[in-house]
């Protein structure tokens, strides 16, 4: 499978009462679908799948493949701090119509390299399906060292890395030492990095409400290599990734700024709390910056 193009980490819109809002989410995938963007993913840490019952997890698997109808592939992460349960979901998913799995480490438990590579592998044959590996040590708090690359090279279903871990030194490693997995990237503010090293996908949390605008980067950089209007793009999201990377609110960031655009948010779960206005309005000119920067640019286009 060729893992090219904008891949959106859908967020999980809720009601009120907390309860997933399937009707809100089956227009978010509708949205991304119409915007251009080539995969969606479901149950990512931007779907805060950690705050969803097993139940729940699996439904969004067989919504989200029934909603998207063919239009564009469904990747599912089945990561969970119960390992058995990440069998479970691979299962599922794969039942559900899945085009391709997310994996990382389990965290808390800290695995060692031959012990997550294991685990991987147990999930490829619980599943059978191409797997986007997800490097992120900053939550699992454990890297996918050499030890464990060269472990898993054997199965051909590993074949990407979304790389998380905000170092610029891991990117050229994986680039230069493993150029059969196709890189992706996972960090939004070294997006143009991932790019000029190779990567041809970008798992974009900002295409959540910027999806156009996410494909047209991807576009310009990967399909027409002009990277001084990459540089130019870039720069016009960069305030707002830092914000998004850093800020110490991700996911409600995420979901206002959807809400900005007039799309589906909703609340987050807990133990997460709601933005104070502070915040809010500092996001909000953030946005309404980046939003004007990018719309000078790509009026060159026409």
């Amino acid at each position: 499978m060729q893992f090219e193009g904008i891949y959106t980490p859908i967020i999980t819109p809720f009601r009120d009462d907390l309860s997933i809002d399937f009707d809100a989410y089956g227009r978010i995938i509708d949205w991304q679908a119409e915007n251009g963007v080539h995969a969606i993913i479901v149950g990512g840490s931007t779907g805060e799948f950690f705050s969803l019952t097993q139940e729940e997890r699996i439904e969004q698997f067989r919504f989200a493949v029934e909603r998207a109808a063919g239009r564009l592939p469904v990747v599912a992460g089945v990561n969970d701090l119960l390992v058995e349960r990440c069998y479970e979901l691979a299962a599922a998913a794969r039942d559900a119509g899945a085009d391709a799995l997310l994996v990382a480490a389990p965290p808390y438990g800290l695995p060692g390299q031959e012990e997550l590579a294991w685990h991987c592998l147990q999930i490829d044959r619980a599943a059978g399906l191409p797997i986007i590996l997800y490097n992120y040590p900053g939550r699992t708090g454990v890297n996918m060292e050499r030890d464990f690359l060269d472990r898993i090279a054997g199965s051909a279903n590993f074949q990407a890395i979304k790389e998380s871990s905000g170092e610029v030194e891991r990117i050229q490693m994986l680039a230069r030492e493993y150029p059969e997995l196709q890189l992706s990237a996972g960090s939004e503010d070294l997006v143009l990095e991932f790019f000029a090293w190779g990567a041809r996908s970008w798992v974009s949390v900002v295409a959540n409400f910027f999806p156009r605008e996410a494909v047209r980067l991807y576009e310009t950089c990967v399909l027409e290599g002009d990277f001084d209007k990459g540089r130019r793009m870039t720069s016009a999201l960069l305030p707002l990734m830092i914000c998004l990377e850093k800020g110490g609110k991700f996911l409600q960031s995420v979901k206002y700024a959807c809400e900005l655009f007039g799309r589906p948010g909703g609340p987050v779960r807990p133990p997460f709390q709601p933005m104070d206005e502070g915040l809010r309005g500092e996001l909000s000119r953030i946005v309404e910056a980046a939003d004007t920067s990018l719309r000078e640019i790509l009026e060159e286009d026409k």
